[in-house]
């Protein structure tokens, strides 16, 4: 079983979302463009119910899975390692059907009383079997993720992706002449498919490798009582945490609206400017995550691992590591949101909110460095700690949220520093717990002077070329190159990014000199 170090691992998953991001955003473009926003919006209105049920089924669970399996594994304890997936694949497999066929049948109820529109029942019925795969695809994944090798999981994220469009954007367009709720039921089968696919691929790998996990059967097991234990104290704090973000986000969707028109605004520039703020500035904020989620998915395995054979060194040294790469890589991302924050926003029609995003992007590393910080504690077991760190947080945002974004004045920028409140106060809690249980120390030259030393000479380049190139996408594309270029090269002079760096990469490392 192939078992690579965390950096790898992170760089195999970090490919396989850039190119599920890029298939996303071409399906989201083709929906909306050929089928239309109202299908779009329809089959978006199930997703509430379902996310719920896909959080109560599964979250927690394929992470605690991936902690127990490194570290058997770690300890040359296979066996167990096998019996606390196998034992994780009935439990989840159980569990995922009940709540698929109770959701099912009571679809005709949901629709009645929850859902604002009643051709949603169609979509809701053919979603709910995903349920049931959902479960058993995060059983294989959180086995891989606990072996370190993320080949699997890539891999079967990409045909899941790939099937996920051809059939849903097939399915809706041949459906569409039946009725808009026939064609977002085609996006809804489209999704089902996918999630199909994407089981029989992982499920195909871990045939492939199963004969080698079964080579100490020999070693005695632990009890399934003992498994279920160990499972139910480590996925429960990640599942109440989960089901708290879910309320926050549910929450803020109520707040924001109804504060913008406390400030003055009309209902419906209310909802065009959430809007906005959701589909444009988080989502321009949130894609360099797409690099920190892979980290963290890496990260719990790998500090697992070190901390099952107590190298508090190699803790430590996996933890500063990762934040060093999260800083890295973030600030060159929030200097081109904050600098080029009217282009992009433009991209998307929603010029307004650019102050809104050069606010976001200024505390933008706090985003990037929590989701970090959280696998690494998550790895260490202290998986209750990120969850008490949100509550605070949003114990502080919240009330900040509800009083600046009602003061005609501040508006959204008062939503946008709330929000970053919230990233720096759960950064910094996280920040603490990490340097307490594992004695990580601040390196403020690593972490600090050298990113942000690069960073500078970034915001110089541009600064000079902009008025050059700026005003079309091809010049914006050559400025991003010889900024992220000079970057780059100012990390490599001042030690930022060394050559052993660079050798830990895959495909990139080994052409490398040794």
């Amino acid at each position: 079983m192939p078992r690579r170090t965390f950096v790898y691992g992170a760089t195999i998953l970090l490919g396989a979302n850039l190119v599920n991001r890029v298939m996303g955003f071409a399906y989201q473009y083709l929906i909306m463009n050929n089928i239309g926003s109202e299908a779009y919006g329809l089959f978006n209105m199930v997703f509430p119910i379902y996310m719920l049920a896909l959080v109560l089924t599964t979250a927690g669970i394929p992470l605690a899975i991936a902690k127990m399996v490194s570290e058997e594994v770690s300890l040359g304890r296979t066996a167990q390692a096998q019996a606390i997936f196998l034992l994780a694949f009935w439990l989840l497999l159980i569990s995922g059907s009940v709540v698929s066929t109770i959701l099912y049948f009571l679809t005709p109820f949901l629709t009645l009383r929850i859902f604002p529109d009643p051709r949603v029942l169609i979509i809701f019925k053919i979603c709910t079997p995903a349920i049931f795969i959902v479960s058993i695809s995060s059983v294989f994944r959180g086995y891989f993720q606990g072996l370190q090798n993320m080949v699997p999981t890539a891999i079967s994220q990409i045909c899941e992706q790939l099937i996920r469009v051809a059939v849903g954007y097939t399915a809706a367009l041949r459906l569409l002449n039946a009725g808009v709720e026939w064609a977002a039921a085609g996006l809804a089968l489209g999704m089902l498919a996918g999630e199909m696919g994407g089981l029989l691929v992982i499920a195909i790998q871990y045939q492939r490798v199963k004969p080698q996990s079964k080579a100490e059967n020999h070693e005695p097991s632990y009890s399934s009582r003992a498994i279920l234990i160990k499972l139910w104290h480590l996925a429960s704090p990640v599942t109440v945490g989960r089901l708290f973000s879910t309320g926050l986000s549910a929450l803020d969707a109520v707040l924001i609206p109804l504060r913008l028109q406390v400030a003055g605004y009309a209902a419906r520039e209310a909802t065009t400017l959430f809007g906005q703020l959701g589909g444009a500035a988080f989502t321009l904020l949130t894609f360099p995550s797409v690099f920190t989620f892979a980290l963290a998915t890496s990260l719990v395995p790998a500090i697992s691992e070190a901390a099952a054979r107590r190298q508090l060194h190699v803790v430590r040294a996996r933890s500063a590591e990762a934040i060093r790469l999260t800083i890295l890589i973030g600030i060159p991302c929030l200097i081109i949101l904050f600098y080029f924050s009217r282009p992009l926003t433009s991209f998307f029609k929603s010029t307004e909110i650019t102050p809104i995003l050069r606010i976001l992007a200024l505390g933008g590393i706090f985003s990037y460095i929590q989701q970090t910080t959280t696998g690494i504690l998550q790895g260490l077991g202290k998986v209750h700690l990120p969850v008490l760190h949100s509550i605070i947080a949003a114990v502080i945002r919240i009330p900040v949220l509800v009083y600046l974004t009602g003061l005609p004045q501040w508006g959204l920028r008062g939503t946008a520093l709330a929000y970053v409140i919230g990233f720096v106060v759960m950064a910094v809690l996280n920040l603490i717990a990490i340097t307490r249980y594992t004695g990580m120390p601040l390196d403020l030259q690593r972490f600090l002077l050298q990113p942000v030393s690069g960073g500078i000479g970034m915001v110089l380049i541009f600064h000079f070329l902009d008025p050059i190139f700026g005003g079309q996408i091809l010049g914006y594309l050559t400025e991003f190159s010889i900024g992220i270029t000079v970057y780059g090269m100012t990390l490599f002079f001042n030690g930022g990014i060394t050559l052993a760096d660079l050798k830990r990469l895959p495909w990139v490392g080994k052409y490398l000199p040794r």
